[in-house]
């Protein structure tokens, strides 16, 4: 495989921002669904895949979202064209005789209740985060976000207690003018070593 050139490197990476402000501009149809096949593609433990989405849109569906998020992200989300409920399905190995069908995957879990949700839990943020540059990819802009009350959230949206909440995910355009200065990040020798 080639490198990426810097431009493609720029919109997932270098010029990539987080956004809390958003322009009010629609999220053509099927741009997400796009970035999701897209995001399909990135490594799980076992093809596992665990990773659920809400796409949330509505106006009725947000109040419904706000009411779960802290003060501070409430508008965050109001404003935002779509925010993505990131999700983990706790019974994700049912799917596994089908993603991981040249052994028995699926008994790694039925047996182990702990090793499951770590699991989910665990693939379901790398397949977030592989969301995120997909959608990047297809020149939408992020904002994922915590703050908000989980119990709450899957009350409200998951009533069976099969999927469970990760993280908020708010997609659209945002606005640049409104971002600060890019904030510092850590140098190679303060996060990683060699052994």
């Amino acid at each position: 495989m080639n490198p990426l050139a810097d431009d493609a490197l720029a919109t997932l990476f270098g010029d990539a921002r987080t956004f809390t402000r958003w322009q009010q501009r629609e999220v053509p149809d099927g741009v997400v669904q796009d970035a999701l096949a897209l995001a399909q593609h990135g490594p799980t433990s076992g093809n596992c895949q665990p990773m659920r989405l809400v796409l949330v849109e509505s106006a009725a569906a947000k109040e419904r979202l706000i009411a779960c998020v802290s003060s501070g992200n409430a508008e965050k989300v109001r404003t935002a064209p779509v925010t993505a409920i990131v999700a983990y399905d706790r019974e994700f190995y049912e799917y596994l005789p089908r993603l991981y069908p040249h052994t028995d995957a699926r008994g790694w879990f039925t047996s182990d209740e702990a090793l499951a949700l770590e699991t989910a839990f665990r693939n379901s943020s790398l397949q977030g985060a592989y969301f995120i540059l997909a959608l990047r990819a297809q020149g939408l802009d992020c904002g994922p976000m915590s703050g908000f009350d989980n119990a709450k959230l899957d009350a409200e949206f998951f009533p069976d207690g099969r999927w469970r909440s990760n993280f908020l995910l708010n997609i659209g355009y945002g606005e640049r003018a409104s971002l600060r200065p890019r904030l510092p990040r850590l140098g190679f020798a303060e996060i990683a070593r060699r052994a």
